[in-house]
């Protein structure tokens, strides 16, 4: 079984996305976007099942004749193998990068561990990266002794950052997430804590979750505490609670 590298203090980083047909366990990816820095990559798929009518209104996607719109403009797409082979020549680019995303281990790793699978991609794919990290449970740690009402990807970003941001379009979604990450700055000692694999992403994440609370009277908002980051661009529709 591959384990995580150890020393990531000196490590490249990616955060990735996906956009999918729905929320269940057999739903299919729609979008996988990803950005290290200024490099990013934002490829899209025409699914084998349908959009989910929920997933449609929040992401904007459709399937008709067998071309993809979003938000009624067609996209180019290619096969699920093409943006498989292409993340793992990005994350080779980059040299075995740790690859991050918020609520990765619940849903995107899953689901990108089956498609793998499928295309018998995954040993591969897992040459390409030295670990990954959730930064759900990485924020709960981190911020457990504040009092937020959500963890969601778009309430840390408004609350730490002090901007709001249409989310669910995962180009939009990693680079949100990178700002988030520079901002919140963890520790090599608690990133490699919450490191895991695909193999290892069933066990339980080694911190439990925070209990939500409201804030205190008289508390600052979250973002007032942290120093500015760089504004983050919008324009999506609203991130499904995947947390």
């Amino acid at each position: 079984m591959q384990k995580p590298d150890v020393d990531s203090s000196h490590r490249s980083v990616v955060f990735f996305d996906l956009e999918t047909t729905g929320l269940g366990q057999s739903c299919e990816i729609v979008q996988l976007a990803a950005v290290s820095g200024g490099h990013y990559l934002n490829l899209y798929i025409i699914p084998r099942c349908r959009i989910e009518r929920g997933a449609a209104k929040v992401t904007g996607f459709r399937v008709r004749r067998q071309r993809l719109y979003l938000h009624r403009q067609v996209v180019l797409t290619n096969s699920l193998r093409e943006v498989l082979v292409s993340f793992i020549a990005f994350l080779q680019m980059l040299g075995r990068p740790l690859v991050i995303g918020h609520n990765i281990r619940r849903f995107d790793c899953p689901l990108l561990a089956r498609a793998l699978d499928e295309l018998d991609l995954r040993a591969k794919f897992e040459s390409s990266v030295s670990g990954y990290v959730d930064t759900l449970p990485l924020a709960r740690e981190m911020l457990k002794d504040r009092c937020l009402q959500s963890f969601r990807q778009e309430n840390l970003v408004r609350e730490l950052l002090g901007v709001n941001y249409k989310a669910h379009d995962a180009l939009e979604d990693v680079r949100a997430l990178q700002t988030l990450y520079s901002v919140l700055q963890p520790t090599p000692e608690l990133i490699n804590r919450h490191m895991f694999t695909l193999n290892t992403m069933e066990k339980k994440p080694a911190v439990t979750d925070a209990k939500v609370a409201c804030r205190l009277p008289g508390q600052r908002p979250l973002w007032q505490h942290f120093r500015q980051a760089v504004e983050v661009t919008g324009g999506k529709a609203e991130e499904h609670e995947r947390s």
